[in-house]
């Protein structure tokens, strides 16, 4: 390994022990909304919804017909001041209302994402360990091959010095060197 690597694998190892997972660090995901988040996510549920679309389009075509079928006697003549006085103020409260609950649902995946990003970070180091183990295993597999290799070049030249030939004469006399 690398020593690049070793001071990888040492961080994450320091990382991992400062990221142990503390319930009080992510805030209760259950806790009770206040009023003003409940009415701030009623408020963009609802005008978020194709139903308040549908039902406002319905609203304004009914009050711009109104107004120019009957010109005699409209409470809103041609203009249309008072509908657009109507959907200033509208917008005026509906903007930072659902800005509101914007923002904590951005609270919301942010903690998700650290611990999605703290999720990724144990996984990798779990992923160098395991890599660590397996060329450490490699590499005592590699030594008893070796050692295996060694132990049957020395039983070959013995079994030529001796004059004996092929296998079965070297493993006799390793049976009787035994």
């Amino acid at each position: 390994m690398e020593p690049t690597e070793h001071e990888l694998l040492a961080e994450l190892r320091r990382l991992r022990r400062s990221l142990r997972f503390h319930p009080a660090d992510l805030g209760d995901p259950m806790e009770p909304l206040s009023v003003g988040q409940r009415v701030a996510d009623s408020v963009a549920s609802v005008m978020g919804s194709w139903k308040f679309i549908i039902v406002q389009t319905v609203l304004l075509v009914a009050w711009i017909s109104i107004n120019l079928v009957a010109a005699a006697r409209s409470w809103d003549p041609y203009p249309f001041i008072l509908l657009n006085l109507a959907l200033s103020f509208q917008a005026a409260y509906a903007a930072p209302i659902i800005m509101m609950s914007q923002n904590r649902q951005q609270d919301i995946d942010r903690r998700a994402a650290e611990n999605d990003y703290k999720i990724n970070v144990k996984a990798e180091l779990e992923i160098e360990l395991l890599h660590e183990k397996i060329d450490e295993l490699r590499a005592q597999e590699v030594l008893r091959l070796s050692e295996a290799v060694s132990s049957l070049t020395d039983l070959l030249l013995q079994t030529r010095q001796s004059g004996r030939t092929g296998f079965a004469g070297a493993v006799e006399q390793e049976d009787a060197t035994s």
